[in-house]
């Protein structure tokens, strides 16, 4: 009985008998599960390949902002400042700087 079954499914006769629409159903079943499954899975591979490229996008952006920090603090230096200004003929004052007060009126 079990080899009966076993040819009829390889002749195909189980597609064109009396009671092949349910077997049909279950083809047309599982052959849009399969189509589903492969749409998640290039989904999944899309959504791989995007986070590895914005993972490389973020890595680029720290180091200019490591870089544009390590110009901006050299800038920010006395001693840059000063050669700047000593190229425009400002010097460093002698005496030191004064505190002013400003008393309210009431």
């Amino acid at each position: 009985m079990a080899k009966k079954k076993f040819y009829n499914i390889l002749k195909g006769t189980f597609l064109v008998s009396d009671d092949s629409f349910k077997n049909w159903r279950m083809i047309i079943f599982l052959s849009f599960l399969a189509v589903v499954m492969i749409a998640s899975s290039h989904s999944a591979d899309r959504k791989v390949h995007e986070i590895a490229r914005l993972n490389e996008e973020v890595k680029a952006y720290k180091s200019i902002m490591a870089e544009v920090k390590k110009t901006h603090m050299e800038l920010k230096m006395e001693s840059t400042i000063r050669q700047k200004l000593a190229n425009k003929g400002v010097l460093p004052s002698a005496e030191p700087p004064k505190k002013i007060k400003v008393k309210s009126q009431d």
